[in-house]
């Protein structure tokens, strides 16, 4: 089921699934798992390059020959453009701590696809969805969630007004209150 709120359908689960970051648990496993980097929009992909320059002392060398053979991105089998990764996984901006933690190089400025995890976007139409991706690594993340008693809605609410604007997220927290309303009188 999904809720459409302006030009989004919004999937239910980002309403009623728990979501808190664990990094302490997980140790930024997102960055360093999967088969494809971060989804990347093309308008990021100048910032992206601009930040690399910043970056680059800071990257590993396998990051920087990556980055140098084909660039910061690149499409992916579906021909989605993604973050370069390293050995077929780990993305170029990934860069692991003393305490064996991952974390991004490029925090202030990566692709609002990785401030948006566990949401993924995609066009349906002239529509774009918003859908909740599990994934096993995150596990501890939905368990601290319900402990903190935080949706994913709730956890992600910086990067979605980033993203779609306070007024589109204003109307979410009006959905969201709905719901509830709902779900007291079952």
């Amino acid at each position: 089921m999904v809720v459409e709120i302006q030009d989004t359908l919004v999937s239910m689960d980002i309403f009623t699934e728990y979501f808190f970051c664990n990094i302490d648990d997980c140790k930024g496993a997102c960055c360093v798992e999967g088969d494809a980097g971060a989804p990347v929009l093309m308008e990021e992909i100048n910032t992206l390059e601009n930040a690399t320059e910043e970056v680059w002392d800071q990257l590993t060398p396998q990051a920087q020959a990556v980055i140098t053979e084909q660039g910061v991105v690149y499409p992916d089998p579906t021909g989605e453009l993604v973050t370069s990764i390293i050995g077929g996984k780990d993305c170029v901006f990934a860069r692991q701590d003393a305490n064996g933690c991952t974390y991004c190089t490029i925090q202030k400025c990566k692709p609002i696809s990785c401030s948006l995890y566990p949401i993924r976007l995609s066009q349906v139409g002239n529509m774009v969805a918003l859908n909740y991706h599990r994934w096993e690594v995150c596990k501890a993340a939905t368990t601290l969630g319900k402990v903190k008693d935080v949706k994913v809605y709730q956890f992600l609410k910086e990067p979605l007004i980033r993203r779609f604007g306070q007024e589109w997220y204003d109307e979410v927290l009006l959905v969201a209150k709905e719901l509830e309303k709902v779900s007291f009188k079952r």
